[in-house]
């Protein structure tokens, strides 16, 4: 009898011992499997105009610092590449985007693609470069678009450098100066600006016919008319001693010349009220799902690293004054203080108009 009964009473104990759920670590609950958190690579689409340039060094430790794959894409020119983000908005082409220069700077505020973000790196940044309050797009670097000079031919046939805009049509300078076109081309559209500012919205076509008067050459990009028709950049096979370029063009020239030349054979002509100061801005595409991410990138392309990087990759000059810059920036280029004003809104409102007006004096 004793052993009939004791038999179910284990049988039972042993029964509710089996149901009983083994206690789990409370950590081991809440804590994600670890190789999710260390193998899951994101990726960050930085999209730009065709002349953004980084080190390869600086994109790696980026990349190994946020577990990140950073892909370039390059969408046109400055003006063509806004155009594509704005057209894009319902799925945009990139997370991050770098080139809005402050002559689309309005156009790309007033299409509300881009996500405000002050970045802390902006204490650092002088406030002349921070043209948007509310930190929608972040300025990166500036540059000066000027006239470069073939210094040696001016010497050699006995003429003196052009000092002013009103030089330029002096029959002396007949056919010597190249301008790109600004409906095709940045500096072209920055020096085209700069004449509005210097002569006024009633005087700038006078000034242009009275170019065209004197055989200036237009060209579609400044490619076109550095390095063929400069005779500096075409290394003598250009006809054109003058050239709408940039005030680091001369340092360029020199680390870029073939023939081990320490001094450039191009100078900086700064017209007082002709130079027009180009400031990039850097910005968080609406709809990105990488913000923090993004965010990141904001802040490294502000960094010490990123803007020490900028200027021999691109050869303009970086926002943070921290910067140290090349050699070569302190020896050749120049930062003209007498700059043209005028303001992006005003632009922005009359970009295309001031444009058909140039093309009907100038092309037709």
């Amino acid at each position: 009898m004793f052993c009939h009964r004791i038999i179910p009473i284990i049988t039972l104990l042993f029964l509710l011992t089996a149901c009983v759920p083994t206690a789990t670590p409370p950590a081991a609950e809440t804590l994600p499997p670890a190789e999710e958190t260390t193998t899951e690579t994101r990726t960050l689409v930085v999209g730009s105009h065709d002349s953004f340039n980084l080190s390869e060094e600086l994109v790696t430790a980026f990349e190994e610092e946020h577990n990140a794959d950073v892909q370039f894409l390059q969408l046109g020119d400055t003006g063509e590449a806004l155009n594509k983000l704005i057209l894009s908005r319902d799925a945009p082409l990139a997370d991050v985007f770098f080139g809005v220069d402050n002559t689309f700077l309005s156009r790309a505020l007033n299409a509300d693609i881009f996500v405000p973000y002050q970045s802390p790196l902006l204490d650092v940044i002088p406030d002349e470069f921070k043209l948007d309050p509310n930190h929608t797009l972040l300025p990166v670097d500036y540059g000066f678009v000027n006239l470069n000079a073939d210094r040696g031919w001016f010497e050699e046939n006995g003429i003196p450098l052009p000092q002013t805009l009103d030089d330029l049509t002096d029959p002396q300078y007949s056919g010597l100066l190249t301008v790109q076109n600004p409906a095709t081309s940045s500096p072209g559209l920055a020096f085209l600006m700069a004449t509005i500012s210097y002569f006024g919205e009633d005087g700038y076509l006078d000034f242009w016919q009275a170019l065209r008067d004197n055989d200036v050459l237009i060209t579609s990009g400044w490619s076109e008319a550095y390095y063929d028709h400069f005779t500096v950049g075409s290394g003598g096979a250009g006809d054109r001693p003058l050239v709408v370029s940039y005030s680091t063009s001369p340092p360029a020239d020199v680390i870029f010349a073939g023939d081990g030349r320490t001094e450039p054979a191009s100078v900086n002509i700064n017209p007082a009220g002709g130079v027009f100061r180009q400031i990039e801005f850097v910005g968080i595409v609406q709809g990105t799902e990488q913000i923090d991410l993004a965010q990141a990138w904001v802040d490294a392309m502000l960094s010490q690293p990123f803007q020490e990087d900028i200027p021999l990759q691109m050869f303009v000059y970086p926002a943070n004054p921290n910067a140290e810059l090349p050699a070569e920036f302190v020896a050749f280029a120049e930062a003209p203080t007498d700059v043209a004003n005028i303001d992006p809104d005003a632009i922005e409102a009359n970009r295309e108009a001031w444009i058909e007006a140039w093309t009907d004096v100038v092309l037709r």
